[in-house]
């Protein structure tokens, strides 16, 4: 199997903060159910469960993750936008004969809306997984770094074996991401071209 690189997608490939807060304002609005959506949307990350746990009472949570995700691809797929340098990272995993993995806590098929959307195209996806849940994904796709924004995604590349780069476009600042396990740091995906190019000399395309 040819190695590749594994990404995260929410504020590491993609900035969805504008199309998530109008999905949960979309949710208030249907429920009428106050979410805080600008709060919500700064602390990205856990799987979508964890947040509505904390504006709906337990026995409605089910219910307000099955609306929430009804209303989604009406609200939140047109206004997100790529992370400042998230496509020339993929085309830098390209050029280097490496294959590109997104492993994500969305669920799977509004994880492939974002991306067929931005025309991000990609060989695997992997949805509805955080933290040491990310690791059986990664392994099995042969995935050699995972690049994430969030604290979970350096512990999902630790859980994996593979290094794990940080990206600050997220909720979690550098020493929390290094403090979590991350081998590089970066402010966001401009500078990752480059350190590929360092990181994956003698590693080539077919190892592993």
């Amino acid at each position: 199997m040819t190695a590749a690189v594994g990404f995260d997608l929410d504020m590491t490939l993609i900035d969805s903060r504008p199309g998530i807060r109008a999905a949960y304002h979309a949710l208030t609005a249907e429920t009428g159910v106050f979410v805080d959506a600008d709060l919500a949307v700064s602390r990205l990350g856990p799987p979508l469960r964890t947040e509505l746990r904390h504006w709906f009472p337990p026995e409605d949570v089910e219910a307000a993750v099955t609306t929430y995700r009804a209303l989604y691809p009406a609200y939140a797929i047109e206004p997100s936008v790529p992370t400042p340098g998230a496509v020339a990272a993929l085309a830098a995993v390209r050029s280097a004969g490496l294959r590109v993995v997104v492993v994500t806590s969305k669920l799977g098929r509004l994880a492939r809306l974002h991306l067929d959307h931005l025309g991000m195209r990609v060989d695997e996806l992997a949805g509805d997984l955080f933290a040491e849940g990310k690791a059986a994904a990664l392994v099995q796709h042969g995935v050699r770094w995972f690049v994430g924004d969030h604290r979970a995604d350096m512990v999902a590349a630790r859980t994996a074996g593979v290094p794990g780069i940080g990206v600050v476009t997220g909720p979690c600042p550098a020493d929390e991401l290094r403090a979590a396990g991350a081998s590089y740091v970066l402010p966001d995906l401009t500078e990752f071209p480059a350190l590929l190019e360092q990181i994956a000399v003698g590693s080539g395309p077919g190892a592993g």
